[in-house]
């Protein structure tokens, strides 16, 4: 018996190690309605699920079918131009990362270029589908935005690469600067919920609200800031919702910038929905939030490259096309595309 408690306090203390070793730096800075002094809240009161759902998820879990492709199975963007005339060029890398391009700019939003999203090499979500454009085809990339420090989209590696080869700005939420500067990428700048950037002599970027929360190791959570983003560019107004949940902010958003011209929309890791639901949108609520904003085109994202959650590789697309075939869905401009698919503005 002795030795299986002294067994159970090795694992305890390996654990508590692991989980102070990954976790990252905490905002220091003045309160405000979403940061009370140590963490940040949602704008509602809303709140992810805690370490007991979590392990109660754990030992409940029903997953969905997966199928890991190759580079044979999928299609390659093109290598992009390095810039783009009179147009905004936006190519779907996939999960999260776009690559959007204008006549004065190159920008990636949460870059992940890796096998895994997790703190560990050998195991965790495995990327189950080739990244649609190729890194060493990217364009020289002048910025990189990052939505929260989640490791499927704050992947470490892939932002270190980018550092040594194009030495990009990166655009990050309130606190997770200081990660990146501990990791050895210097140039950063930090933005709170809506407050805006010049990027260029015609683009501007503001960050806005998500619904979500934050954490890298154990001893983090929530000490630093998740957000979306708006560009504000001479060809329309693009919006990247990063990770999140369903609220009013959409509309908030949609009104503050009066014309969304392009949203880039989650639609995956919603299931199952008593644990994702206040983190993940679902496809039915993606499509609510594409109205919400009155965006002209949305592009779901977010969806078959790493598991995630008890959604299946094609069950987001599924339950997509279901929602808009639904009669109050009728002419909703909202679409998916597949890795390596682009779209231009004109």
């Amino acid at each position: 018996m002795l030795w299986i408690l002294s067994l159970l306090v090795i694992i305890a203390l390996g654990i508590s190690f692991l989980g102070w070793w990954f976790s990252t730096p905490g905002y220091d800075g003045p309160s405000s309605d979403h940061f009370n002094g140590t963490t940040f809240e949602n704008i509602s009161d809303v709140e992810a699920k805690g370490f007991f759902d979590l392990i109660k998820w754990s030992f409940s879990r029903d997953e969905g079918e997966w199928a890991k492709l190759t580079d044979e199975d999928v299609s390659f963007a093109e290598k992009p131009s390095p810039t783009v005339d009179n147009s905004l060029a936006i190519t779907f890398v996939n999960h999260a990362t776009f690559l959007i391009q204008t006549n004065e700019l190159n920008i990636l939003t949460d870059p992940v270029w890796s096998d895994r999203v997790s703190p560990l090499s050998f195991a965790g979500p495995e990327r189950m589908r080739p990244p649609g454009l190729k890194f060493e085809d990217l364009p020289e990339i002048d910025i990189v935005l990052i939505s929260h420090n989640h490791y499927d989209h704050l992947d470490i590696e892939t932002l270190k690469k980018l550092d040594s080869v194009y030495s990009p700005e990166f655009i990050v939420p309130l606190g997770v600067d200081l990660y990146l500067n501990r990791e050895g990428i210097s140039n950063t700048t930090s933005l709170d919920w809506w407050e805006a950037k010049p990027a260029s002599e015609s683009i501007s970027i503001t960050s806005v609200p998500a619904q979500h929360f934050s954490a890298r190791g154990l001893f983090d959570r929530n000490k630093t800031l998740w957000a979306g983003y708006v560009l504000e560019t001479g060809y329309g107004n693009v919006y990247f919702a990063g990770d999140t949940g369903y609220g009013d902010f959409f509309k908030e958003i949609g009104e503050k910038f009066n014309s969304i011209t392009v949203g880039l929309i989650p639609i995956g890791a919603y299931k199952p929905e008593w644990f994702m639901g206040p983190i993940h949108v679902n496809p039915e609520e993606a499509i609510q939030a594409h109205k919400d904003l009155n965006a002209e085109i949305s592009f779901g994202m977010h969806f078959g490259t790493f598991p995630l959650a008890d959604d299946g590789m094609k069950e987001p697309i599924n339950d997509f096309t279901e929602a808009m075939q639904k009669p109050e869905n009728t002419g909703v401009n909202f679409k998916l595309l597949t890795e390596g698919d682009s779209f231009v503005l004109q």
